[in-house]
C-alpha cells in the first residue's frame, strides 16, 4: 500500500476531510466539524494532515492551536482512517507526522481526548505513541449521534503527548513502551462494543463506564497517571496506572 502523507492543501482536500469524517464517525450533520474549521485550522497554526492513495484521501488528522499558562500547544481534535486502511499503522504515522511538524515549530505538547471504552484506540495512544493520561472529563461532548458512542455519555480521557519527554523519545528509539510500576489497574471487557451496540445490553456498558469513571477520578486525585495499557488474547483491555517520574506539566490544566 503506497500512501503519501502530507499537509492538505486547498478547499477540495479540506472538503474530502469533511466527507471522510462523516464516513468514519457516522455523525449527524450538526456534529460534523465543518469545512470552515479545517480552513481556519490551516490558517492559524493548526494542522490538517492527510494520507492519500493516488488522488483518494484515506485518512487525516486535524489539530488546532491552544495556549495554557503562556505555553503554546496543539489540540489534536480528530483522527480518521478509512475502514479498509485500519490496523496497518496509518493512524500512528499521521500522529508522528504531527509530532515532527510540532517540534519543527518549537511545540512540545500535543493533547487529544479519547473514549476510555475504546480498547484499540487506548492501546495506540498509550503503548504505540507514549502519551499519558491523568485527567478525565465527564460527558465532554454530550450525548452524540455517533453509533460508536452507543448512546452513552461522552466521557473522555485527555491524552498528553509530551513530544520531547524521555518516555516518548525512548519509545520511538526502542519501538516499545517502557513498563512502569503499576499502582492500580482499570479494566475494559472485550464485550464492551457488543454491549454498546444493543439496546438491551447498553446498561452493562454504562455500568462499566460508571465504575471506571469513579476509579479514574479517584486515581487521578491521588496523583496517578495512565502509563501502560495491556490487551489479552481475548481482547480485554487494561489501563495500568502509576506515578510518572518526569515533571512535564503546564499549570492550570483543565
Amino acid at each position: 500500500m503506497l500512501l503519501e502523507l502530507r499537509r492538505c492543501n486547498g478547499i477540495e482536500e479540506f472538503r474530502a476531510c469533511v466527507l471522510l469524517q462523516k464516513e468514519v464517525g457516522n455523525f449527524s450533520g450538526a456534529e460534523l466539524v465543518p469545512l470552515r474549521m479545517f480552513v481556519v485550522a490551516d490558517k492559524v497554526g493548526g494542522q490538517v494532515m492527510g494520507a492519500f492513495e493516488g488522488n483518494s484521501m484515506v485518512g487525516f488528522a486535524l489539530s488546532v492551536p491552544g495556549t495554557r499558562s503562556g505555553h503554546i500547544y496543539l489540540h489534536s481534535h480528530m483522527l480518521a482512517v478509512r475502514k479498509d486502511y485500519r490496523n496497518a499503522g496509518l493512524g500512528r504515522r499521521l500522529k508522528l507526522m504531527q509530532r515532527e511538524d510540532a517540534l519543527s515549530r518549537g511545540i512540545e505538547l500535543i493533547e487529544w481526548t479519547f473514549d476510555p471504552l475504546e480498547i484499540e484506540n487506548a492501546y495506540l495512544n498509550i503503548e504505540k505513541l507514549g502519551s499519558i493520561a491523568r485527567r478525565y472529563n465527564i460527558n465532554q461532548y454530550g450525548i452524540t449521534s455517533s453509533p460508536l458512542q452507543g448512546g452513552l455519555p461522552s466521557d473522555r480521557l485527555i491524552a498528553e503527548w509530551w513530544l520531547k519527554s524521555k518516555r516518548v523519545e525512548k519509545l520511538l528509539e526502542d519501538g516499545k513502551n517502557a513498563l512502569s510500576t503499576t499502582v492500580t489497574a482499570i479494566s475494559v471487557p472485550a464485550q464492551i462494543y457488543e454491549w454498546k451496540a444493543g439496546a438491551e445490553t447498553r446498561g452493562k456498558a454504562q455500568q462499566v463506564q460508571e465504575r471506571n469513571r469513579e476509579q479514574f477520578l479517584r486515581a487521578f486525585a491521588n496523583g496517578l497517571a495512565v502509563l501502560n495499557y495491556e490487551r489479552d488474547s481475548e481482547g480485554n483491555g487494561k489501563f495500568l496506572l502509576g506515578r510518572w517520574d518526569e515533571k512535564w506539566s503546564y499549570a492550570s490544566e483543565a
